[in-house]
């Protein structure tokens, strides 16, 4: 398993672990040895110096042995919480540098699941592994010998029920291993439709659809009910058929014993220990059993684990150029780009688009919807790449940057704004960590959300709930906005940013970026034309290439398109007046 490779770290616990189980199993292997000289030499002779002088040596073994439990379990738990810590994170550093559209493949409930469920599953089987599979070997071993070193009649025992044992544990494990990869499967779906209906949760009470999505959910939950049933049932009859071959072993050993004693070969004291050490071997046979099951459940997570992390990132860092190499005339240039999601069929979304915008140029970009407005969008900070031909930023090829350094250069506005938990000006410092608490509110004076905000009883330190849904839909576009600005980035994209602010707003807005981020280059994908009249061009898509481009009093007279968004619209606009 690849994901064992991050115990590595953690080999001299992974090592320690084991060694004090096995003087544990030692200790416990000493005892029943010790009860028959008790009852051999102590009761049947009557002798009492001998019963308190090896009952001590009992209990100083179980002390021992208790001790040395103790610091194989401590150890384990050092191995098996770290090494969970660091897969843990190492998975989700892989998520994180997967492309959108790698985590839409996985699904984002599966990748939860994966992220928590199947790394707890592998930190389980490392916590079993380092104490079980040195209990049970140990003892294994350790018990026959002890056994025969009694009386060799009892190996025949061994011999005839060892191996119906390991068949038992053979069979019903080739039935359940399968399961196991479908329970974690089916783990996956009631994630997905947990996380769909609490993030959707506005939508499900809206449309009364919550009887529809209780029994969505009551069937996922079902069919994970219908397999771990199936697992645990065909689990179930391992241990009795375990145990009626371990009590007619115990049955044999006392007749073999009762012979043996009527002959005066042994004594009852040996075959208690008999019955003891038999009992243990077939114990750490039934603990196959369990190790078995931790592999198996261990192996289906593992490979889950594996899918993701041996997933190579399709958006990479580039090359890195020469800073010379840079071409100053253009900020952003659009040559030839078409674009096309994975498995979609038919025309690209974004279809031989061309588009050059200069340095502190603020262009607009209008189209119905659907016309790729915002997958465009997408293209410039690689959340996609292009599908061919190239974009390039400073005359560079966006493929030839470092990821940090092209997102450093860009903030991407979205239409959702995405709130975390914390406090307004946490949120707003995401963009710059370090900013001061000027800086902050700068940029939020900027994006018109400092009169709201200072409003609250906690102003800036006003805790955002999840989502932020104690906001409105404008507030939380104004802390998005503000958030982008902190950052003074080269380029400020509003991928229809202010669609849930009022004009007045938005006009406050525009006229704030204006004079404080003077040389910065705008681009705005808007639906309103009231919102661009301000702007230097408007650029106008259809069907994924430029229909038309120009200012607005030259659109209304060369571009149809753009003359019938804009009669609709005032056509609106009169009627709601």
């Amino acid at each position: 398993m690849g994901t064992l490779k991050y115990l590595k770290k953690y080999w001299f616990f992974a090592v320690l672990a084991p060694l004090c189980m096995i003087g544990e199993v030692f200790m416990d292997l000493v005892l029943p040895k010790l009860m028959a000289q008790i009852v051999d030499e102590g009761v049947l002779d009557q002798n009492i110096s001998i019963i308190v002088h090896t009952g001590l040596r009992m209990l100083g073994c179980t002390a021992l042995g208790g001790i040395f439990g103790v610091l194989s379990g401590a150890f384990t738990n050092l191995a098996g919480q770290n090494y969970g810590n660091d897969l843990r994170k190492k998975l989700y550093d892989k998520i994180i540098s997967l492309s959108f559209e790698q985590t839409d493949k996985f699904t984002t409930g599966s990748l939860i699941t994966r992220l928590t469920n199947d790394v707890t599953a592998m930190q389980d089987f490392i916590n079993f592994a380092l104490r079980g599979f040195a209990r049970s070997g140990f003892m294994f071993v350790g018990g026959i010998i002890m056994l025969l070193s009694l009386n060799v009649e009892y190996g025949k025992i061994t011999a005839i029920v060892l191996p119906l044992q390991l068949f038992v544990i053979i069979f019903f494990m080739k039935k359940i291993a399968p399961a196991f990869m479908i329970v974690q499967n089916k783990l996956d779906k009631v994630n997905s439709v947990m996380l769909e209906n609490v993030t959707g949760a506005r939508v499900v009470k809206a449309y009364v659809k919550e009887e529809y999505e209780k029994e969505r959910f009551e069937n996922a939950n079902d069919e994970l009910l219908d397999i771990n049933l199936h697992v645990m049932k065909t689990m179930a009859i391992i241990s009795p058929i375990m145990m009626i071959l371990m009590n007619v072993a115990v049955v044999f050993i006392i007749y073999i014993g009762g012979l043996q004693v009527l002959a005066q070969n042994i004594q009852v004291g040996e075959i208690m220990a008999a019955i003891n050490y038999i009992t243990m071997i077939l114990n750490s046979i039934m603990m196959v059993n369990m190790i078995f099951r931790s592999i198996t459940r261990a192996k289906a997570s593992a490979e889950r684990i594996n899918q993701v992390m041996n997933t190579e990132p399709v958006i990479k860092d580039g090359k890195g150029f020469d800073d010379e190499a840079k071409n100053k005339k253009y900020c952003i240039e659009f040559e030839n780009v078409s674009f096309s999601y994975r498995d979609s069929k038919g025309k690209p979304i974004i279809d031989n688009f061309n588009l050059k915008i200069k340095h502190g140029e603020r262009v607009a970009i209008l189209g119905a919807t659907g016309s790729g407005k915002t997958s465009l969008v997408n293209l410039m900070p690689r959340f996609y790449d292009v599908t061919s031909g190239s974009i390039k930023v400073e005359g560079i090829d966006v493929r030839d940057y470092k990821l940090k350094e092209l997102r450093d250069k860009i903030a991407v506005i979205m239409q959702k704004s995405e709130l975390y938990s914390g406090s307004v000006s946490d949120n707003i410092k995401m963009g710059k960590e370090d900013a001061a608490k000027e800086e902050v509110i700068a940029a939020a004076k900027i994006a018109q959300a400092d009169d709201f905000i200072t409003s609250f009883e906690n102003g800036y330190e006003t805790m955002v709930t999840e989502k932020g849904s104690s906001l409105s839909g404008g507030q939380k576009q104004r802390i998005s906005i503000a958030r982008a600005l902190i950052r003074k980035p080269e380029i400020l994209i509003f991928d229809d940013a202010t669609s849930a602010l009022d004009l007045a707003t938005e006009a406050k807005l525009h006229k704030a970026l204006n004079s404080e981020l003077k040389g910065a280059t705008v681009i705005m994908i808007v639906q309103r034309v009231a919102s661009v009249l301000d702007c230097d061009r408007i650029v106008v898509i259809d069907n994924g290439t430029v229909a038309a481009d120009g200012t607005h009093e030259e659109l209304l007279k060369t571009s149809k398109i753009y003359m019938d968004i804009y009669n609709s619209q005032l056509q609106i606009l009169k009627k709601q007046l």
